[in-house]
């Protein structure tokens, strides 16, 4: 009798697998960016990017690559990053936060992955989300109190 055990996503490369590899990857991270462009919940977000998003796409791309157990491939372009630090001068409150991962989750559910999968990243994503948010409130702080004191 064999047992099939479920896989365990975060687990070395199993969750760079489960969403196709580098192929996988991109095509999630162009109906992303797509989302991103037609969700009317999205608008502000998207102000936030250049009209051309190859440079954003590229970024998420080899981010999500490395971020699920593949190879680091944002680290080999663009060096290491914090991605709270990166996105911290950017004005993401609890709404942007949330039209970013509503244009995740639509994005992967025109993916062919597990449901299970999708969960998982959507709950993943969501402390990188939080943490843009908070780093955001951290650098606008200094800023509003000064105005407020002024």
């Amino acid at each position: 009798m064999t047992s099939t055990t479920p896989p365990v996503y975060g687990d070395g490369d199993t969750s760079f697998r489960t969403a196709g590899g580098i192929e996988g990857l991109r095509r999630l991270v162009d109906d992303f960016y797509r989302m991103m462009d037609i969700l009317p919940e999205a608008a502000v977000i998207r102000a936030m990017h250049p009209d051309d998003l190859t440079a954003a796409a590229d970024k998420l791309h080899r981010f999500l690559c490395g971020w699920l157990g593949g190879p680091k491939l944002y680290r080999e372009k663009y060096g290491s990053i914090h991605i709270p630090s990166a996105h911290a001068h950017l004005a993401i409150g609890a709404a942007e936060r949330d039209a970013w991962l509503l244009c995740m989750e639509r994005a992967l559910a025109l993916q062919d992955y597990p449901q299970d999968f999708r969960d998982y990243l959507l709950r993943e994503l969501f402390r990188p989300a939080e943490g843009c948010r908070l780093a955001a409130a951290q650098w606008r702080a200094p800023e509003q109190a000064a105005h407020e004191s002024g």
